[in-house]
């Protein structure tokens, strides 16, 4: 048997929103880049990019309580959400870039206007809420949002939930119309077909093996063409790891540095979903709540609008699940398989440390759907069980790693860990993900292409116009931005006024 073997300047490894953003920044800042693909499913976005895999939340820290922490002192901490805000933002005016552009068309297949609002219940949570609105409610990037504490106006924001409750319970919201329910799995289909314009080279049903260093400093990997049987070996100067939950045992068999004592803790997820048009119809936007004490950050609840192929539905959840696959396509041996010399005081380290973490999820996948309805019924207190059916989101690998706080830290987040020399990249984690894709990458050719950012920087700046800039501190140019992004990507339904 022959093995064929090629050469390329970049490999990107999974068809997911991340692979799918790289490749199309590298192709606007150097359409001559040869850049091939490789993915082992038949399509683009069908594990963690794919709608019905995630929540659909254009992250910019409008609603989740979760980015905000309150200090000891009683003060509300939100640099995280201001982190977050910002990065979104950098995705709204890339996306904004390709629209006008030409380069991808139809917007609301992919993105719309959804108001997001943060609920809680209790006289304490109550009093968080409004510090946190306060806080936030001065900073620029969350112009126009909006606290309230009355009944009418909360039966006014949001019907489905304020049916059959008491008069004297203690509830709160914060709403702001300029939030999003995007559709990542549409965004990733649409750029991969633009890739496809620009001459990059997709590659489905081609599962990655191996990686290995070649003598003149190449990455050789080993590629299985699972369509013909036959063993592929495809060398590049740079490889992306973006293969979701995957991405860990990839990046291990590089063996670079970087890539020890560094494990992975997988959570699956599951959603509620109501399609019945009277119930769906009561509801028009994204609801955030605070998760329960001892509970992880990516249990938050949320009751969210989906437009999912011009389809109106509700979403409930997440519940957290238990699976050793690290994807959902993936192996029942991951979690074992990803156990090493190097990461095997790491990740015993965080077993010890995240007990609470295991006896959580234990208790999440013994849940009846009577008992998930009735956390359910915290949010919407007359839903029916008929009116709900299950549905199985995607996978997400948890980072563990050492850190400042000790061995074994369970990481709740986004990260990119890269070679030292920049050749190889590879991106970890869940939440805010996709969200944040364009900054993340952006950050990846910053640290892995350092010869030609400089020459790079015009191009990115007529992309992103904001780039290198804190919108927060220049409201001139963040009025510019809402203005462009929103009539871009036709999300303009109520005029916001920014000072």
């Amino acid at each position: 048997m022959s093995i064929k073997e090629t050469k390329t300047d970049v490999i990107l490894i999974g068809a997911g929103i991340m692979s799918a953003t790289l490749g199309t920044l590298l192709k606007e800042l150097a359409p001559e880049m040869e850049i091939t693909m490789f993915e082992k499913l038949a399509n683009a976005g069908e594990e963690s990019s794919n709608e019905w895999n995630n929540a659909g939340t254009g992250h910019a820290a409008l609603c989740e309580l979760n980015y905000t922490v309150e200090k000891p002192d009683g003060s509300v901490d939100i640099s995280k959400a201001i982190n977050i805000n910002e990065q979104f933002q950098v995705s709204m005016q890339f996306w904004s870039y390709l629209v006008n552009s030409g380069l991808i068309q139809n917007p609301e297949d992919f993105i719309r206007q959804l108001p997001h609002m943060s609920l809680v219940h209790g006289e304490e949570n109550v009093t968080f809420l409004k510090k946190r609105f306060e806080a936030l409610s001065n900073n620029p990037l969350f112009k126009g949002m909006e606290f309230s504490d009355d009944h009418d106006k909360l039966i006014e924001w949001i019907p489905l939930i304020m049916e059959g409750r008491t008069l004297n319970e203690a509830i709160a919201a914060t709403k702001i119309d300029s939030g999003t329910d995007v559709n990542f799995g549409a965004l990733t289909r649409m750029l991969f077909d633009h890739l496809t314009k620009q001459n990059v080279e997709l590659k489905y049903n081609h599962q990655v093996d191996d990686i290995t260093r070649t003598s003149d400093g190449l990455w050789e990997l080993k590629v299985w063409n699972m369509a013909t049987g036959n063993i592929e070996r495809h060398t590049a100067k740079f490889v992306f790891i973006g293969g979701g939950g995957g991405s860990l045992h990839l990046l291990q068999k590089t063996g670079i540095p970087e890539s020890k004592h560094i494990g992975g803790f997988p959570v699956s997820g599951l959603f509620m979903v109501c399609n019945k048009p009277e119930v769906v119809e009561q509801h028009h936007a994204k609801v955030y709540g605070k998760a329960k004490v001892g509970a992880p950050p990516m249990s938050v609840p949320h009751l969210d609008t989906r437009f999912i192929d011009n389809k109106k539905s509700l979403l409930f959840g997440p519940f957290a699940g238990f699976s050793p696959k690290f994807l959902k396509t993936g192996s029942m041996m991951d979690l074992v398989t990803s156990v090493k010399p190097d990461n095997l005081v790491t990740m015993l380290a965080a077993g010890a440390k995240n007990m609470g973490l295991t006896k959580y999820l234990i208790e999440q996948v013994m849940l009846s759907k009577e008992q998930r309805m009735e956390e359910l019924r915290e949010f919407i207190p007359n839903a029916k069980a008929e009116d709900w059916d299950l549905v199985v989101a995607g996978q997400r690998v948890q980072v563990i790693k050492d850190t400042e706080a000790g061995k074994g830290t369970l990481q709740f987040g986004t990260e990119v860990i890269t070679a030292e020399d920049g050749s190889v990249a590879a991106l970890l984690g869940a939440s805010p993900g996709a969200s944040t894709a364009v900054h993340v990458m952006l950050q990846v050719i910053k640290k892995c292409f350092p010869d030609q950012i400089s020459e790079w920087e015009g191009k990115i700046k007529e992309m992103i116009p904001s780039y290198g800039m804190s919108l927060m501190k220049n409201p001139g140019l963040l009025e510019e931005v809402h203005t462009f992004t929103e009539e871009a990507l036709g999300l303009r339904e109520k005029e916001l006024v920014y000072s």
